[in-house]
């Protein structure tokens, strides 16, 4: 048996496909696609014609990749940019007359999903608390919760308005952003998150998302993607921190050159990086472990969590 999810994202179309086998679900394809849906969107509230033209054949190649690979269900959820925006309904109609339904996945949801990714992979099964940072287009969750008898009790779970799309179309609209709105970006930052963990509160810290994998790829120089040596991966919160600068000094055009870099994350990859610091050093930890998995692997091993949802 095999099922696959589609993440629509703020910034791009994310296929995974899984297979049942041996009693447990293992990944076979995934794939991603930079189309942008959300650009835009956070000063004009709406999804822009281009973006969604270029979504929407995102998730239609996403959805034949699916298909072609003999899956039994294929679902799609969009995240914050659908969530935010006033012509949502217009887009999700679009998707639904070419074939490939998508529903708009509540921020609670996609959070509680992207724990469920890191709670139930074995590399964190030995952990007792667990906190995990999913920096996205134009949200990043943060979930931490603690192993107990009856399984996971959850200390705090919150979506914040907060991404790399969104602050690109703002306060770090230049290429370049020099020293003065970078400190304007993490007082915005930092006043959003507004929590101060005390020493050892967050547990194992796990980044899900592009923002963890492409600082991993960058630093390991991986021209070719390699889930294996990317997954488990240890970012140090300096290391981090000193992508955000290092990273910000580029334009575009030179941060694509950057070698293991993702193509279409020039734009956003410098602030993927300052979001990360900033919740890492909310959380009080000298760095985190980043996850390849998401939401979207959690979607398919717990469909029952998203069945009935409307997509209009």
């Amino acid at each position: 048996m095999r099922r696959a999810a589609i993440d629509v994202g703020s910034n791009s179309v994310l296929l995974t496909v899984e297979e049942f086998v041996d009693g447990a679900w293992k990944s076979v394809i995934e794939t991603t696609e930079v189309t942008g849906l959300g650009e835009g969107t956070k000063s004009t509230g709406l999804l822009g014609e281009e973006p969604m033209k270029r979504t929407l054949a995102g998730i239609a190649r996403a959805y034949g990749g699916a298909r072609d690979a003999g899956t039994t269900s294929v679902v799609a959820a969009a995240t914050m940019a659908a969530r935010i925006a006033s012509n949502t309904p217009d887009f999700l109609h679009r998707a639904k007359a070419q074939g490939t339904p998508v529903f708009v996945l509540s921020g609670e949801l996609e959070a509680q999903l992207g724990f469920l990714a890191v709670a139930e992979d074995p590399l964190f099964a030995g952990q007792g608390r667990v906190s995990i940072v999913d920096p996205g287009g134009h949200s990043t969750e943060i979930v931490t919760a603690e192993r107990g008898a009856s399984g996971w009790e959850v200390l705090l779970r919150r979506s914040y308005p907060v991404g790399t799309l969104g602050l690109r179309s703002d306060t770090l609209s230049g290429e370049s952003p020099d020293f003065r709105a970078l400190l304007r970006a993490v007082r915005e930052i930092d006043d959003l998150i507004g929590l101060c963990y005390l020493p050892n509160q967050a547990g194992e810290v796990v980044v899900l998302g592009a923002s963890g994998t492409n600082l991993v790829t960058i630093r390991d120089k991986l021209l070719r993607w390699d889930a294996a040596k990317v997954h488990g991966a240890w970012l140090d919160y300096e290391e981090v921190s000193k992508a955000a600068g290092w990273l910000s000094t580029m334009t575009d055009a030179e941060r694509a050159r950057v070698p293991g870099l993702e193509p279409g994350r020039e734009g956003t990859i410098h602030i993927g990086a300052l979001i990360l610091e900033r919740f890492l050093f909310a959380l009080r930890v000298l760095g985190c472990r980043v996850s390849v998995r998401g939401w979207r692997h959690a979607l398919i091993e717990h469909e029952g969590l998203v069945s009935g949802q409307d997509t209009r």
